[in-house]
C-alpha cells in the first residue's frame, strides 16, 4: 500500500485498517513467520515535522510463526506500537558518522511516498522474539532420529560425552 506523504503536509493523517491472512507473503529466506492467522489491526498516524515526516502506530493481531526447537508451528498474539521518522536523503554526502540510538528508527526517503506494507513486515519481523519457541520447556527434536521430544518419546541409544568427540571416540573403538 503506497501512501502519498504530502497528503500529510498540512494536517496529520490518521489511517485504520485491517490486512487478512493471504496479505502476507512468505521470505524465501526467512520461514520462521509463516503468515498471519488471523485479521490484523493496524493503526498508523502521520504527522509533519519540519523536514521529516513522524510515523506512529500499532500493531494487534495473531501470527503462525515456527519453533526453533521443534519446528512445528504454534499461533503467536502481537501487540507491538512502533515510531519511524521518515527523512529526505540528505542534499549531500558526509563522512561516516556515528548513528545514535534515536538514527535507528530512521527511514530515508527519496519521493514523497512510502510503502508502508514495508514497514507493517519490518515491524512484524521486529516484534517476534529472537529464540522462537512455541513453550517456555520445548523439548525440540531429537538430533538423532529427528523425533519431536513433546510429542513421543525417543528410542535411540543415548551416548555420552560432547557430540563434536564422538566421532573420535568410534576412532578409538575401532582399533
Amino acid at each position: 500500500m503506497i501512501f502519498d506523504l504530502k497528503t500529510a503536509f498540512e494536517n496529520p493523517v490518521n489511517l485504520r485498517f485491517k490486512l487478512s491472512p493471504d496479505w502476507w507473503k512468505a521470505d524465501e529466506y526467512d520461514n520462521s513467520v509463516l503468515g498471519l492467522d488471523t485479521d490484523m489491526d493496524v493503526s498508523i498516524h502521520i504527522k509533519r515535522a519540519g523536514e521529516r515526516y513522524i510515523l506512529e502506530g500499532s500493531l494487534l493481531g495473531r501470527l503462525i510463526l515456527r519453533c526453533d526447537r521443534c519446528i512445528e508451528p504454534f499461533r503467536f498474539d502481537l501487540k507491538t506500537e512502533f515510531r519511524w521518522f521518515l527523512v529526505p536523503y540528505p542534499k549531500q554526502i558526509q563522512e561516516e558518522i556515528e548513528l545514535g540510538k534515536d538514527d535507528m528508527s530512521v527511514v530515508f526517503i527519496s519521493e514523497d511516498e512510502i510503502e508502508l506494507d514495508d514497514i507493517i513486515r519490518a515491524e512484524i519481523y521486529l516484534a517476534v522474539p529472537m529464540k522462537i519457541l512455541c513453550k517456555e520447556d520445548c523439548a525440540g527434536l531429537c538430533p538423532h532420529c529427528g523425533r519431536n521430544l513433546n510429542k513421543e518419546k525417543c528410542i535411540c541409544k543415548k551416548s555420552s560425552g560432547h557430540p563434536a568427540f564422538m566421532k573420535l571416540k568410534d576412532l578409538l573403538n575401532n582399533q
